[in-house]
């Protein structure tokens, strides 16, 4: 386009990026899909810090790795741009916000019982993330899946997850089969920077872009990845050993610690582990309480993990491993999210500069490729399932049409889709106007 700067942006302070990552810890809402979404939005297309070929490289590989891939892309991008010190500002300040309103929540919700509010909340959340979901899967399908064999690969993993319910784990690594496979007999169709010319000259150079030369710092050596990771290993120890005075929180590292590892696929792919654990093995908190956590975790920023920060309060408290219940609670709440997202860091940390060493290399990138567009087919999977339970909220697997048809979030989220596709709306006004529909609607009825 003509329009299109010829120039790439200045370099970003420290601090102008603090602010960012800072702002995108309050605003990253919609689950993994939707903060990708933000990210390109904001990164790729506005402020052209990353270009999207790199983008979605340094995505792929997060998709690969148990945790959050939405706070591991952002620790990645941060870390290209500012080191260590950019990579741990974006980690904690994607989660903080989060920390701090669900830490709230948990004790709002044990000293009054109910937060009658939230729930109006939540009925215009709801619609709303449907389409944000839907919203993310078209603009990374529309930019990853480049040929009829990727469209193919996205369709395999929607029919997968959805008919088969085959496990998340599987579809990444079928996919990578058939992108090695597919790097050797058609390696055109394979290539992570295919159509991609297009899309740089829509939004014009970017800082790091195609041909960037990774920073000094993410140069890859063996005794970088050593150190690194012994770092990571005495920051985790030395945190259990100081924890280990009391038994639940000792628990709670070890317990999350494993859960951080098992998390491939996103948080939906851990959860009945963490409810196992959490409500049968230890007892932190009941089954109906790590419902109403988890409902509270789809509507507040952050990535939705960000559960075990309300399993760890409550459990805090329900142990009483302080006399003071919100110190307690605040405490394994602490302990829980700590744990939960070290690793995140080390795989960045430690795993990035091998990464960025392997770029361009079809052997490396051709699986990479393969797996963004299986991750189509699943984003849309997870759009189809929060409509479901959006639209019929009382459907179950036997009786997936059972009870009332919701019709107000059918007309929510096409709004929402409209004004996000066609419109081009920011996500966050979407959402706050969804959720005021939503409050107003409740009270309605409520009066």
């Amino acid at each position: 386009m003509s329009d299109a700067p010829q120039t790439p942006p200045p370099h970003p302070s420290f601090w102008e990026a603090f602010a960012y990552w800072l702002k995108l810890g309050f605003i990253s809402f919609g689950g993994p899909a939707g903060q990708i979404a933000i990210m390109h939005q904001d990164l790729v297309e506005k402020r052209r810090w990353i270009s999207e070929h790199r983008f979605l490289h340094a995505l792929n590989y997060c998709m690969l790795l148990p945790g959050p891939e939405a706070i591991q892309l952002a620790i990645y991008i941060a870390w290209l741009m500012h080191g260590i010190g950019g990579a741990i500002v974006a980690g904690v300040l994607f989660f903080l916000p989060a920390f701090v309103l669900l830490s709230t929540l948990a004790a709002v919700y044990l000293n009054f019982g109910d937060v009658p509010l939230v729930q109006g909340l939540f009925y215009g959340i709801k619609p709303a993330v449907v389409a944000v979901v839907l919203f993310a899967a078209w603009r990374i399908g529309s930019k990853a899946l480049k040929n009829e064999l990727l469209y193919g690969i996205a369709a395999l993993a929607f029919v997968g997850i959805f008919f088969f319910k085959i496990d998340f784990p599987w579809i990444v690594l079928a996919a990578a089969l058939l992108g090695a496979i597919g790097g050797k007999l058609a390696p055109a169709k394979f290539k992570g920077g295919a159509g991609h010319g297009a899309s740089h000259k829509k939004y014009g150079p970017a800082l790091i872009d195609d041909d960037t030369p990774p920073p000094a710092h993410a140069a890859f050596s063996w005794g970088k990845l050593v150190l690194m990771t012994v770092v990571f290993l005495l920051l985790g120890s030395v945190v259990l050993v100081a924890v280990s005075g009391q038994s639940t929180l000792k628990d709670m590292g070890e317990f999350f610690t494993a859960a951080a590892f098992l998390t491939i696929g996103g948080a939906y792919a851990v959860l009945p582990y963490v409810y196992q654990g959490a409500v049968e093995q230890f007892g932190w908190l009941s089954g109906a309480q790590m419902m109403d956590g988890l409902a509270l975790g789809e509507t507040t920023p952050g990535p939705l993990i960000m559960v075990v920060t309300w399993v760890g309060y409550l459990g805090g408290v329900t142990k009483q491993i302080y006399a003071d219940p919100i110190v307690a609670g605040v405490a394994g709440a602490a302990v829980a999210t700590f744990f939960t997202f070290l690793p995140s860091f080390w795989f960045i940390l430690a795993g990035g500069p091998a990464v960025e060493s392997t770029r361009g290399e079809l052997k490396f990138t051709a699986p990479l490729t393969a797996i963004t567009a299986a991750v189509v087919g699943v984003i849309v999977n997870l759009a189809v399932f929060f409509a479901w339970h959006t639209f019929w909220p009382q459907g179950t697997s036997d009786g997936p049409f059972g009870g009332s048809f919701e019709w107000l979030p059918v007309l929510v989220a096409v709004a929402a889709f409209v004004a996000l596709w066609k419109y081009k709306q920011d996500i966050m006004k979407v959402i706050a106007t969804c959720a005021a529909i939503g409050l107003a609607y409740t009270f309605v009825i409520g009066a």
